[in-house]
């Protein structure tokens, strides 16, 4: 196994331990991971117990349609944002009726990038209960690295909300 699907993982199954152990349920909303989070999360045995959904919306039409995202706040920043993730997390958080959520929306690459937004930009929100935290990272590598990079964030973010209760920076 490569690397960062070891690592992976390993977040993977620390983060089932802590769900598990707090009797919480997590959900993911993904964009450029394309189900990426979900399946590292269902890599690990017994994920039933604490992953209830996910949802992979690639277009617009469907971060309103399955996730309730505004069209009004994807019109006013653009799917890649940090407002869209958090709406994404939201949505998908009330959806699954889960304790966590964790949304991505960016740009993997190798196109797609602008002066404003490079390839390689992700932008992350992750919610527990009704406090959500937002952050947005540029990843360097290739799509397959930018992919990776984020499927590890988005666990290593859950796993700080479970383990000190916020997001550290």
């Amino acid at each position: 196994m490569p690397s960062d699907q070891l690592q992976i993982t390993q977040l993977a199954a620390r983060l089932g331990e802590l769900l598990l152990a707090q009797q919480a349920v997590v959900t993911t909303a993904e964009s450029c991971t394309g189900g990426g989070i979900a399946e590292a999360i269902t890599r690990i045995a017994g994920s039933s117990a604490w992953f209830e959904a996910g949802w992979v919306t690639y277009s617009n039409a469907q971060k309103q349609a399955l996730l309730a995202v505004p069209e009004q706040t994807l019109a006013s920043y653009g799917a890649v944002s940090e407002p869209v993730a958090k709406a994404m997390a939201e949505g998908a958080l009330v959806r699954a009726q889960a304790e966590l959520s964790v949304a991505v929306s960016g740009i993997a690459g190798p196109g797609g990038g602008t002066p404003q937004k490079p390839v390689g930009t992700v932008c992350f929100a992750w919610c527990k209960g009704a406090i959500s935290y937002t952050r947005t990272y540029v990843f360097a590598g290739d799509r397959q690295q930018v992919r990776a990079y984020t499927v590890q964030t988005a666990l290593k973010g859950l796993i700080q909300l479970l383990e000190t209760d916020k997001l550290l920076d």
